[in-house]
């Protein structure tokens, strides 16, 4: 059973920076491709960005030049650094395992 405990999120100013971290245990991480996705109140669950097992990264156009996504393998983890947030990223943001198995979330807020 797949695994997955996000943390870093919390409060922030605008324009100020944030990096989260997601610990993932169980799966074969390093074949998988793992994602961050957020979900804002009253919102349905969007992508925010994706790392594939080559390394092959997409993102949202949101957040294309200020969001980057990244991998360890060798310790099972995948990471989001979000630099000049926007009040409008505020979300729960979750990280996802092969596009199936999710962790619980962790809330970014981000005040004006």
């Amino acid at each position: 059973q797949v695994q997955l405990v996000e943390s870093g999120g919390g409060l922030v100013q605008a324009g100020g920076s944030l990096g989260l971290s997601c610990a993932a245990s169980g799966g074969i991480f390093r074949f998988n491709t793992m994602a961050w996705y957020r979900q804002a109140p009253g919102q349905q669950r969007e992508l925010v960005a994706g790392i594939t097992s080559d390394n092959f990264a997409n993102y949202a156009e949101s957040v294309k030049g200020r969001f980057t996504i990244s991998r360890d393998n060798g310790k099972n983890m995948v990471f989001l650094q979000m630099n000049s947030l926007k009040p409008e990223d505020t979300a729960v943001y979750y990280c996802n395992f092969g596009g199936t198995y999710w962790g619980k979330g962790t809330l970014v807020t981000v005040s004006s």
